[in-house]
């Protein structure tokens, strides 16, 4: 292994250059990142470009032949140690990503590292577990196997990085590809921690690759490259539609997870307290949640009665620094993103949208206040366009029908909240809405096996449990003549 430039982030030591098959590689150029508390820098990272991405997608290609033709057992032991490193380094991974992102530490170790390690094991699990489909038909045997697509580009959002990546790059390996890992600029250390991670668990030279960088370079290099097979990404629809026009031009398969704009649905029947404290907590991350009920929609003959509840929970956030056990609100991850948050509510207020609460950037931080905004019409941008901070509407409707069409009325469907104690209304709504999950009366509790994707510009394709290994895949029919003897 070659000798890598490391960096302090907090006391841990960071390496900051790409890795490619199995060699840490520096770059001429760098990018710094900082820390949204108090805008520190942190680290000047190995910016990528064309070169770069290049000589990840052939250390790829390569490390593709030795990692896809591993037993399933074998992979899955390779994965399984992974997944006891991260979480043997969960301290370490989730301090470096609360400096560099912003997200609440406690929530770092309990949750985000653990899923990633879970990510992991889950699917590691999944493929030791997989059985070909097999049917006779016309005097036929008929089985249905996977086989490795081939290198992987893997791009993963600034908003919980780790989780993220190790969301897509989990299914990927298991599947038995290579992959090529390039995270966002705004916030790459952990993927960096991750990758170096892999060393340690012994994945062969070149199945795993970091590519770091800024997406309109090495980003946009790895996509184009004719020998990458399958594309995930999670972002900005903007991006994913250049993203997709590069996938078309190879006829590479390509899956995005686009970001949302969820309806929260309140019915009058519900149990009012629940629904106004996790309507407050949609604020968690400050906004920064793609799943996130954004859109609140209460039934008009509990609005005081909700609004009371809601105003009261959200009164109780404390707005702080993210490694502080008592804070709930941590900062915006960027000045960029705080200007383009402010910049929705001020066209809002311009509109003659009633800013109920919040509404401002907190002075000498990059928090922003918990905002509600009741809007003039559902036409309203702040209505229409995913904000991405701590922003939610409000809207009130008259019966079940307008609720529904309410819900419906945004071009995304990534995901859809209601609360009501009817079980036969949360069954007959939750199928009349446009979305890729709906949950009734809790939140972000998943099975991973179960599709994950949106609807409309919210994404295409499915990712968790098998299907995101179908993806991974090309699919085999072999058919044998029944009367086959041995």
């Amino acid at each position: 292994m070659t000798l890598v430039t490391r960096q302090d982030v907090g006391g841990v030591s960071v390496p900051v250059d790409h890795l490619i098959g199995g060699y840490w590689v520096s770059s001429p150029q760098r990018f710094e990142t900082r820390s949204p508390m108090g805008w520190e820098h942190l680290a000047d990272i190995a910016r990528g470009d064309e070169a770069t991405a290049a000589a990840a997608v052939a250390a790829a290609t390569r490390g593709f032949e030795e990692w896809s033709s591993l037993s399933v057992e074998d992979r899955a032991d390779v994965l399984y140690r992974l997944a006891d490193l991260i979480e043997a380094h969960n301290d370490e991974i989730a301090l470096v990503e609360t400096l560099d992102m912003g997200f609440l530490h406690e929530s770092m170790k309990q949750r985000l590292v653990a899923r990633g390690a879970l990510n992991f094991r889950t699917y590691a699990e999944l493929i030791t577990r997989h059985h070909d489909r097999t049917w006779d038909a016309k005097g036929m045997r008929n089985q249905v196997q996977r086989m490795p697509a081939g290198p992987a580009v893997v791009i993963t959002p600034w908003n919980a990085p780790f989780m993220l990546s190790t969301w897509k790059l989990a299914p990927a390996l298991a599947a038995g590809n290579s992959v090529i890992h390039k995270p966002a600029e705004w916030s790459p250390l952990s993927a960096a921690l991750l990758a170096e991670l892999t060393l340690e668990a012994g994945f062969p030279p070149g199945a795993f690759n970091l590519v770091q960088g800024i997406g309109e370079e090495a980003g946009a290099a790895l996509v184009s490259d004719s020998r990458v097979r399958r594309i995930t990404f999670t972002g900005s629809p903007e991006t994913a539609r250049h993203i997709g026009q590069a996938a078309a031009a190879n006829i590479v398969p390509f899956t995005a997870e686009l970001g949302g704009k969820g309806p929260f649905i309140v019915f009058a029947d519900a149990d009012l307290d629940a629904a106004a404290h996790r309507a407050a907590w949609q604020f968690d991350d400050s906004g920064q949640v793609c799943l996130a009920g954004t859109r609140l929609l209460v039934a008009a003959e509990v609005r005081e009665e909700f609004l009371e509840r809601f105003h009261h929970n959200a009164d109780a956030l404390v707005l702080g620094d993210p490694r502080h056990p008592a804070t709930d609100i941590a900062p915006l991850a960027h000045p960029d993103h705080r200007d383009r948050v402010h910049g929705f509510v001020e066209r809002a207020r311009d509109a003659g949208d009633v800013i109920v609460r919040g509404g401002r950037p907190v002075e000498g931080s990059l928090h922003y206040e918990p905002t509600l905004i009741e809007p003039a019409s559902n036409l309203s941008e702040v209505v229409r366009r995913e904000v991405f901070g701590p922003v939610l509407t409000f809207q009130t409707f008259a019966d079940e029908a307008e609720a529904i069409s309410l819900a419906n009325s945004t071009q995304y469907g990534l995901s859809a909240q209601m609360w009501t104690s009817s079980q036969s209304r949360a069954e007959r709504v939750g199928a009349a809405i446009r979305a890729g999950l709906v949950w009734a009366n809790t939140f972000l509790v998943r099975d991973l096996t179960a599709p994950f994707g949106g609807c409309g510009i919210s994404g295409i394709g499915r990712e968790g449990g098998d299907y995101a290994l179908d993806f991974h895949s090309d699919l085999k029919t072999l058919m044998i003549l029944d009367d086959t003897t041995e």
